[in-house]
């Protein structure tokens, strides 16, 4: 058995979650409202305050559908109650990031500046000039936005220079030395 997927879903108090046909969920919370379809092989039940997941047979798919379904039903129960959230870090001499209404501009060494429009239910935030926090309710959206910031210019190995998320360690590299 799946470890992840047999283990019950509590759902908290102020959060509906609503199973339709063809595996539609909806859950509805104090920040928003989540919609997905999952895959129809799995049998999503609700008993009372709990949700289950259970899968038709140990195929190997079926074994991998699992734990999926039941993690994304989880992320979602999570994004409407607490939202999630990326903090990325703008390193360099002059790279900066400033809001502009819902644009981000960021100055990262081009000559131009890099302007990125907000996707629909996701805020991004600067805090001073170098800490991006990118917030919202869905964490695939909210990653994968994070993502595409850091690719505007992810970081160097030399100097570190360029948009890296906090929590994550560079691995650097000795530069050049000189002839003797």
């Amino acid at each position: 058995m799946s470890r992840i997927g047999r283990m019950p879903i509590a759902v908290p108090a102020g959060v509906t979650v609503d199973i339709a046909e063809n595996n539609q969920v909806t859950v509805k919370g104090p920040k928003g409202t989540l919609e997905r379809v999952l895959p129809a092989e799995m049998t999503i039940t609700k008993e009372g305050e709990e949700i289950t997941v259970t899968r038709p047979s140990d195929i190997k798919k079926m074994k991998s559908l699992h734990g999926l379904t039941r993690t994304l039903i989880y992320n979602m129960i999570v994004g409407v109650t607490e939202g999630y959230e990326k903090k990325l870090e703008v390193n360099g001499v002059g790279y900066r990031a400033a809001k502009q209404g819902k644009k981000l501009v960021l100055s990262l060494g081009y000559s131009h500046p890099v302007e990125m429009e907000d996707p629909e239910g996701i805020e991004v935030t600067v805090d001073g000039q170098n800490l991006i926090i990118v917030k919202g309710i869905d964490k695939e959206k909210v990653g994968q936005y994070a993502a595409e910031i850091r690719e505007k210019r992810a970081p160097e190995p030399y100097k570190g220079k360029g948009i890296k998320y906090v929590d994550e360690v560079i691995r650097r590299k000795v530069g050049k030395t000189g002839k003797k």
